[in-house]
């Protein structure tokens, strides 16, 4: 996972340190000295992710990660502070700063690695729904929402799953003032609780004596109720694989038992106002594509939506080094399918090519139709061999498997033929990136049809 890593340090052998192991992980690394320098470079080209040290002198950590989460252009990256203290109370300050967690020093390999891989994938999936609340607000759908911090977390609700009754009694008793709690011991009865409750926050032990605490979050993470819930896992403090493993199938956050009181309110509320924002955005996301976005007939992103997004796209791309590749797909003769069975059966073919493309990208992709029987996905992130990979699984789906229809029972033969091509090093507009991949388009027609063509960006001139 490519990603931009900003490791702030006043003493330089930590900085190289942190910084040779993130490059030996292939991440993007930049450093700075002090907090003025580090804010410097972020207000430039903000990062990822920052790994920050509390302890410097003329700016400490904690007035950093302060001033980053009070920018509303960088609020959203998240700081993970480095520090040699391990007291509780350092901790919930930093917590209260708006740190995203901790790492301690000597900083163990393991643990770095997990906690900066979870909060990146956090950060694009979030950056992802920001921009596209972005250009929804451009047409002037709706209104872009208030920060995560200023979100009401009144009536929040807390599931903890622990058989423990001292710890339940102290989780439950820390909460009371910020949500509503249900406490559960029994993992199967917990499960069932979780599936007929819309709950902001999941605490789960792992360890629990006659269960498997990771098995249980795992579960939690693929049940369509409880996909979008935070979950924070409780941990021993030696339990280092434990913990990667935890965050590796999605849980957002941890506590080390025995419990403190104040750190569980900190990274409850936390959680808890992280959720919220999270559920806003995607409300809003979908909010807009009932109001002016989407295609009538195939439910996918119009046109217009298309365009204005990928505008902020190719920019992000430029600004960050990141390709975003292009697909142009054609239903191929698709006029023999309305002049034979009627234009009725050839929105049915619209449709269900519509759904193909779903079932075969990712969340983060933008699936469009263009026009007639064009379609468009656009691939955050994704280089040209992803792209034609992805390209030709539509393709073979299409053709491999028939289409059915109110005019036929045994289905039609579909095929579509596929132009793929990527943003490169240099300046180009999204009416370039969309005429190449129409370039791409009709090559493939031309050698035959139901075929993918890709064609490479542009290289700098020098």
């Amino acid at each position: 996972m490519p990603a931009r890593v900003l490791v702030v340090d006043d003493i330089l052998p930590n900085v190289k340190v942190l910084e040779a192991k993130l490059s030996a992980e292939y991440f993007d690394v930049a450093t700075a000295m002090s907090g003025p320098e580090a804010l410097e470079l972020m207000a430039k080209d903000p990062p990822d992710i920052v790994l920050l040290d509390v302890m410097m002198p003329e700016m400490d950590g904690i007035e950093v990660c302060t001033r980053i989460k009070g920018d509303p252009k960088l609020s959203h990256v998240p700081v993970v502070m480095v520090t040699a203290l391990s007291e509780p109370a350092d901790r919930v300050r930093g917590l209260e700063a708006g740190a995203d967690d901790f790492l301690t020093k000597p900083v163990n390999d393991i643990a770095l690695f997990a906690r900066v891989r979870s909060l990146v994938r956090l950060k694009l999936m979030m950056d992802e729904f920001r921009l596209r609340e972005q250009t929804s607000s451009e047409f002037g759908v709706l209104d872009q929402i208030a920060a995560d911090a200023e979100l009401d977390q009144a009536g929040a609700k807390v599931l903890v799953i622990d058989d423990s009754v001292t710890d339940g009694e102290v989780i439950e008793e820390t909460l009371k003032p910020l949500c509503h709690v249900v406490r559960e011991k029994n993992p199967d009865d917990a499960m069932a609780i979780a599936r007929s409750g819309d709950f902001d926050l999941i605490i789960v032990s792992l360890l629990l004596r006659e269960s498997d605490g990771l098995r249980l979050c795992s579960h939690l993470r693929t049940m369509e109720e409880t996909r979008q819930a935070s979950i924070l896992v409780l941990i021993r403090e030696d339990a280092t694989e434990q913990l990667v493993k935890a965050l590796d199938i999605g849980v957002n956050d941890y506590l080390v038992k025995p419990v403190d009181r104040n750190e569980l309110l900190a990274r409850g509320r936390t959680q808890v106002r992280r959720k919220r924002y999270q559920d806003r955005l995607r409300d809003n996301y979908e909010l807009s594509l009932a109001m002016a976005v989407t295609d009538s007939l195939t439910g996918l992103h119009n046109r217009r939506y298309l365009v204005s997004h990928l505008g902020n796209l190719v920019n992000r791309a430029f600004m960050g080094g990141k390709p975003v590749a292009l697909l142009m797909a054609d239903i191929d003769h698709f006029k023999k399918f309305n002049d034979t069975y009627g234009h009725a059966v050839g929105d049915e073919v619209l449709r269900e090519f519509a759904d193909r493309i779903r079932r075969n990208v990712r969340g983060i992709d933008l699936a469009a139709r263009y026009g007639g029987e064009e379609f468009i996905v656009v691939m955050p992130d994704t280089d040209l061999a992803v792209a034609q990979v992805v390209a030709e699984r539509v393709r073979s789906q299409t053709a491999d498997e028939l289409f059915k229809t109110s005019a036929n029972e045994e289905g039609l033969q579909v095929t579509v033929s596929v132009g793929a091509t990527v943003t490169g090093a240099i300046t180009e507009d999204p009416d370039a990136l969309i005429k190449r991949a129409d370039v791409a388009l009709y090559q493939a027609k031309d050698q035959g049809r139901n075929a993918v063509v890709i064609l490479e960006a542009p290289v700098e001139e020098g």
